[in-house]
């Protein structure tokens, strides 16, 4: 069995991921009609909300080639450099039993370990108009802190694995937030070769950035602000750049 089918086999319903975006009435226009409601927006905390993103994830210059960067550019449903969709998706038990995340972060965010959540989690193709790229968001090395996030080839190891810590609850279904300061509605997303597990290694924006700036700033994965143990809500404040957002197809 391919490995797309083994996580196939035990993923959650994609349809159900799209529950992030039932959050209000949602005013930007994201993804090209060639990807449509198949396509999914990433944003940061930092520079939006559900009813406004203004910023998404997106491929610097549309270049499909491993190595390019991630950056967060203004929505748009003209421009392909922010078609993603779910490549994979299931917990990270799935993960690890395709052999794709360590037995270390099973243990943690996996549930091997008594009392211990088994997280969803995700990998995140590129697909400029729809079609498919083989090559997701991640990291070429093992995580470390200021690592930028580029595209590498999808289904192939931890580095481009996503999970997300959500304290318990499922991903469409977030219920906590992660920190007394944060809404329900955004989470922190560690990158399955993580080897830190009190601060993961975790999606992040750079600090004294903005997405207008030029050069662009490139998103990169840098220690969690809080304390996570896999074993339920985080502790301590998560600072905003590290706290994402996600919503299908074109959203008004």
């Amino acid at each position: 069995m391919s490995f797309k089918s083994k996580m196939l086999a035990g993923a959650a319903s994609l349809a159900l991921v799209g529950g992030l975006a039932v959050t209000g009435g949602l005013s930007a226009d994201a993804a090209t009609p060639s990807c449509g409601h198949n396509c999914i927006n990433i944003f940061n905390r930092q520079f939006g909300t559900y009813r406004s993103p203004n910023f998404i994830m997106d491929v610097f210059r549309q270049g499909a080639r491993v190595g390019q960067p991630i950056i967060l550019f203004r929505t748009s449903n003209a421009d392909p450099a922010e078609d993603f969709t779910v490549s994979f998706q299931g917990n990270v038990s799935d993960f690890f039993a395709a052999g794709l995340v360590s037995s270390a972060v099973a243990l943690h965010y996996g549930g091997l370990a008594k009392g211990a959540d088994d997280d969803a989690a995700y990998e995140l193709e590129y697909a400029p108009f729809g079609v498919d790229s083989g090559l997701c968001a991640g990291v070429a090395l093992t995580a470390a802190q200021g690592e930028g996030v580029t595209l590498q080839p999808c289904g192939v190891s931890a580095k481009t694995v996503w999970i997300v810590d959500d304290g318990g609850s499922n991903f469409p279904d977030i219920s906590l937030g992660d920190s007394p300061s944060t809404s329900p509605a955004y989470v922190p997303v560690i990158n399955g070769s993580t080897t830190n597990f009190s601060h993961p290694f975790v999606l992040d924006y750079p600090h004294n950035g903005y997405p207008t700036d030029r050069p662009r700033p490139q998103l990169q994965v840098r220690n969690l602000t809080g304390f996570s143990n896999g074993h339920g809500p985080i502790v301590g404040t998560v600072i905003d750049t590290q706290l994402w957002g996600a919503f299908f197809g074109r959203a008004r």
